[in-house]
């Protein structure tokens, strides 16, 4: 009993150390949790620095390679200081700029924007061959870094805005080179992405139809209600981040209609290209099948295709594949169908 009795004594006496020792573990578990976040963006920005080598040296044989930095829009979620409101302080972002080798710059040529899928995805080296084939054709290519982005850090990756303020970075980007490229055509200017970026694309024309000539969207995100209804609970968890969208899509289903070009389908009046495949394991067939029921609903003008299990499924026509070729001859076709040659 007086054993018993010592022993609640001495743990009584010693909860406090056992606490602190906790809380300490705690912290440092935190602290820790930090450290790998901030090297994981730090890795992201030297394979960033890196793929920009790339970039450089891969197009050397085709293109005048640039890359600049401009502004969108404030990030309304930044940290405000001096008294200076997120309004007031442009947000930073950056673009690529590929003009074809020996273009004659005293006259005008097309552009096209091409910018980059993934919900923090960013323009990749594994783009190269697309560009060539558009810097073929003599367009102007642009690859706009909008907001969350990998490779800048933890607050532009922090800035996302999904189908929001992305939308007016990729304007704002086509719009920089309007006014800086001399020999850039502000009435022949087409935009054309693949996945997320194809929905970039569509809410880009549905949007702003005046700034753009003729769009091409493949295997694009176009309907983020169905999309977060089929895809993993860990997606959903992301898009309802607090530095994401910040709701679940039941908390706030307009929110989600707002970001969704499904949804604003009714707006269209720029040509628009269409692809897709039965067998993407990414973006569903489901989408692209709800864009067009949409589209035709609304006698909105258009073309589509949808292949059967293509090869490559969610990458089917960005790849090397002979369909991957000639399924892209077909867009540069319809492309330059409306940007002329």
């Amino acid at each position: 009993m007086r054993r018993l009795a010592g022993l609640v004594a001495l743990l009584v006496l010693a909860a406090p150390l056992l606490a602190g020792d906790e809380k300490s573990l705690e912290s440092r578990i935190k602290e820790l949790e930090s450290d790998v976040e901030k090297l994981s963006f730090q890795l992201d920005q030297v394979r960033k620095s890196t793929d920009d080598v790339l970039w450089f040296l891969r197009m050397s044989d085709a293109a005048e390679v640039d890359k600049v930095a401009l502004t969108g829009p404030g990030n309304p979620r930044g940290t405000e200081r001096y008294g200076i409101a997120n309004d007031r302080h442009p947000f930073r972002i950056y673009q690529y700029v590929f003009v074809p080798l020996k273009l004659d710059k005293s006259k005008k040529h097309p552009v096209v924007i091409l910018p980059h899928g993934g919900v923090h995805g960013d323009f990749g080296t594994y783009h190269v061959h697309i560009v060539k084939e558009m810097l073929a054709k003599g367009w102007i290519v642009l690859a706009p870094e909008y907001r969350g982005s990998t490779g800048y850090g933890k607050d532009f990756n922090k800035a996302i805005d999904y189908g929001g303020l992305e939308i007016d970075d990729v304007i704002a980007c086509r719009d920089w080179a309007i006014e800086q490229l001399p020999f850039a055509d502000g009435s022949r200017v087409a935009i054309a992405g693949w996945s997320h970026g194809g929905l970039i694309a569509l809410l880009s024309v549905l949007h702003h139809p005046e700034k753009f000539k003729v769009a091409y969207a493949g295997v694009p995100v176009t309907d983020l209600v169905a999309r977060l209804g089929y895809h993993e609970q860990s997606y959903e968890d992301e898009f309802a981040a607090k530095n994401h969208i910040g709701k679940k899509v039941v908390e706030d289903v307009d929110e989600y209609r707002k970001r969704s070009p499904v949804f604003h389908a009714a707006k269209l009046k720029t040509p628009l290209l269409v692809h897709a495949t039965t067998n993407d394991r990414d973006v569903h067939v489901l989408e692209t099948e709800n864009l067009v029921a949409a589209l035709k609903a609304a006698d909105r003008r258009f073309e589509y295709k949808i292949y059967k299990d293509a090869p490559g499924g969610h990458g089917f026509n960005r790849i090397d594949t002979l369909l991957a070729r000639e399924s892209r001859r077909e867009i540069w076709a319809f492309l330059e169908k409306h940007l002329g040659k």
